[in-house]
C-alpha cells in the first residue's frame, strides 16, 4: 500500500503554506529521508522529508499551490521484491523478471544551485539556471542575477533590427485607426511587462504592515545621538573582541543593551495589549530586524538581558546567514517583546518604522554622519545618528515614548552607564 507524504505541522498559527518546488519528479526513486519537496510558510521555508524508501509513485499538489496542515502532497510506492516462480497449467513453470536490465543513466548537465527565490522565478518564467553565471560568492544563483538575466533579454528582444520604411506626402490618419494605433501600442507594452505571483511571505508581509496601521494608533517621535564614545569604544576593543570571541564588535549589541536599559524603566513598551487587559512581560525577547531576499524577518533574541555583547553579536551573525540561506526556523521567529530595526545599513538617514503586532514598540536606527553640533559653547563635528521610536499610543503616552528614547540616548552617549545599566 502506498505511504503517504503529508503537510508536516507547520508551528504556531500557521495552518497554510504553498508548495514551493519539487526536488523529485513522478516515478523518481527516493530514500527515506530525503527531502522530496519544499513547503513555504509565511515565516519559513521548510523542507518535507519522504517517510520511507521506494518510488514517489504520484505527486497531489504542484508547485504554486496552497496546502493545509494534513494534505497528501503525494504518495511513496514502495519497491516490489522479486517475485516467487509459479506453475502454469500445462505443468511448465515461468519465471517472473526480478529485475529490469541495467540501462545506461543519460549524461545530463551538473544542476544549477540557487536561492529558492531564484528557482521559483526561473520556474515561473520557463528559464533553465544553466545558464545564468551566479555573482555570489559562494557560487550560488540569487534572486538578483535571474532579474538581471531577463532584463538583458528583454533588451536583446527590444533591439532586434526593424524594417525600415519611408512614405512621402503621407495622408492624414483617421481617429478609426487613431484608436487602432493607440491599442496596439498598448498591447505592445503589455508584453514589456512580466507578472510575478507575490510569494506567500511577501503576501504575509504585507498584509502584516497594513494590519499593523489599522488596528494600533501610531505615533512617532525621534531624537538623535551622539556615538562618539560606542565608536571610541569599539575602536579601541574591536581587535581584541574578534581575537576572544571570533566575531566583530558591531553596533547593535550596544543597541540590544541600550533597549533593554530602557525597557527596564518604562515597561510599557515591552508590553502587548491583550483585549480590555495589558500583558506586562519580565521578560526581554528582543526581535532584530534582518534583510532576506524575500523580505524583511524579524528573529528574536531570547532572554537578551542575560546576553554578553559577544553572545548577541555571535547570535546576530547567526541569523543574517540563515536569513541569507533561507533556513531560519519557526523558533527563530517567534514571539519578541520589543523590535529593533537597522535602515542605516541601506544608508538611510531618517525615516518612521511600522510596529510588529502585537508589540507596542520599535526602535529605528539609522546612518551615522558626522554632523556639526553645539558642545560648550562651542561648534564640533561629532557622528551622530537619528533615533526613532515607533509606539502604539493606545497604551503608551507620548511623555513616556519621549523619556524612553531620551533614556536610549543617554546609555548610547555614556558607554560606562550602559555596561552598568545596560541588561
Amino acid at each position: 500500500m502506498p505511504t503517504q507524504i503529508l503537510v508536516p505541522d507547520l508551528g504556531e498559527s500557521v495552518v497554510e503554506a504553498t508548495v514551493l518546488r519539487w526536488l523529485k519528479q513522478a516515478g523518481e526513486r527516493v530514500d527515506a529521508g530525503e527531502t522530496v519537496v519544499e513547503l513555504e510558510t509565511d515565516k519559513v521555508n521548510l523542507e518535507v522529508s519522504a517517510p520511507n524508501a521506494g518510488i514517489l509513485a504520484s505527486i497531489a499538489h504542484q508547485a504554486g499551490e496552497d496546502v493545509r496542515v494534513g494534505d497528501v502532497l503525494g504518495t511513496i510506492q514502495e519497491t516490489p521484491m522479486a517475485q516467487a516462480p509459479k506453475p502454469t497449467g500445462g505443468g511448465a513453470i515461468e519465471h517472473a523478471v526480478a529485475s529490469a536490465p541495467e540501462q545506461t543513466a543519460p549524461v545530463t548537465l551538473p544542476e544549477a544551485q540557487a536561492t529558492p527565490v531564484a528557482q521559483r522565478m526561473a520556474d515561473t518564467s520557463g528559464i533553465d539556471l544553466r545558464q545564468i553565471p551566479p555573482s555570489s560568492a559562494d557560487g550560488r544563483i540569487t534572486k538578483h542575477d535571474v532579474e538581471n538575466y531577463l532584463a538583458k533579454q528583454q533588451v536583446v528582444r527590444a533591439d532586434a533590427p526593424l524594417r525600415e520604411t519611408t512614405v512621402s506626402n503621407p495622408a492624414p490618419i483617421p481617429p478609426r485607426e487613431i484608436s487602432a494605433l493607440q491599442a496596439v501600442d498598448v498591447s505592445a507594452r503589455a508584453n514589456r511587462e512580466e507578472r510575478v505571483r507575490m510569494s506567500r511571505r511577501r503576501q504575509t508581509i504585507a498584509r502584516r504592515l497594513v494590519q499593523a496601521q489599522q488596528t494600533a494608533a501610531i505615533l512617532t517621535t525621534f531624537n538623535e545621538a551622539d556615538m562618539s564614545g560606542v565608536m571610541e569604544l569599539r575602536k579601541q576593543r574591536k581587535e581584541t573582541f574578534h581575537q576572544r570571541f571570533g566575531v566583530n564588535l558591531g553596533l547593535m549589541s550596544f543597541f540590544v543593551k541600550a533597549v533593554i536599559g530602557a525597557l527596564k524603566s518604562f515597561p510599557r513598551l515591552n508590553a502587548e495589549i491583550q483585549d480590555d487587559e495589558i500583558v506586562f512581560k519580565h521578560y526581554y525577547d528582543i526581535g532584530i530586524a534582518v534583510g532576506a531576499e524575500e523580505g524583511l524577518v524579524v528573529p528574536v533574541l531570547r532572554d537578551a538581558d542575560r546576553m554578553s555583547f559577544a553572545e548577541i553579536e555571535n547570535k546576530i551573525k547567526e541569523f543574517s546567514t540563515k536569513a541569507q540561506d533561507g533556513t531560519l526556523s519557526l523558533d527563530d521567529l517567534r514571539g519578541g517583546t520589543f523590535t529593533i530595526t537597522n535602515g542605516g545599513v541601506f544608508g538611510s538617514l531618517l525615516s518612521a518604522p511600522i510596529l510588529n503586532p502585537p508589540q507596542v514598540g520599535i526602535l529605528g536606527m539609522h546612518k551615522i554622519e558626522d554632523r556639526p553640533i553645539a558642545r560648550d559653547g562651542q561648534v564640533v563635528i561629532r557622528p551622530m545618528m537619528y533615533l526613532a521610536l515607533s509606539y502604539d499610543h493606545r497604551l503608551v503616552d507620548g511623555r513616556e515614548a519621549v523619556q524612553f528614547l531620551v533614556r536610549v540616548k543617554e546609555l548610547l552617549q555614556d558607554p560606562v552607564v550602559l555596561l552598568l545599566e545596560g541588561g
